[in-house]
């Protein structure tokens, strides 16, 4: 498999400069061979992607969404160990989705993150995940996603 700077470049994806912390907390932490990385919004060059899944955005929409949260969560895996390489795994994803009650098919808007983990990182790139739905998320945004990676 080609490193993951040379399959973002395939893919088309310049990688973005990392979002600062909105509030009283850091963007990455390293302890022992892990990277946790705290949650990445939908965020891209035309700014804050906002909404409501089931009411004002439908599947497709926030599963773009969901990539973008992907493509920032690379970002910061970046800026924290440099070489993408040194990503060895993605261990787990945990998604949140603004999403109204009645929305369900949460695991799929995720599946937008998930997907260009694997394509980046090839089966180092298959995790753990969890997506869970939320009556608001920061800034409005419609989804987010913290990650815990494996360096070496």
């Amino acid at each position: 498999m080609s490193s993951p700077e040379t399959r973002l470049s395939e893919l088309g994806i310049t990688l973005p400069e990392p979002m600062a912390a909105v509030a009283n907390y850091v963007p990455f932490v390293i302890t022992g061979s892990q990277l946790f990385v705290s949650g990445q919004v939908s965020v891209g060059p035309d700014g804050l992607v906002k909404g409501r899944l089931g009411e004002n955005m439908d599947l497709e929409a926030g599963q773009a969404a969901a990539r973008l949260c992907a493509i920032n969560l690379i970002s910061q895996c970046k800026a924290a160990v440099g070489d993408l390489s040194k990503i060895k795994r993605v261990v787990k994803l945990g998604g949140f989705v603004n999403a109204h009650p009645d929305f369900e098919a949460l695991p799929q808007v995720i599946n937008g993150c998930s997907d260009l983990m694997v394509d980046v990182f090839g089966d180092a790139g298959r995790h753990a995940r969890s997506a869970v739905a939320s009556p608001v998320l920061p800034l409005g945004v419609a989804v987010e996603v913290d990650g815990v990676f494996e360096i070496g």
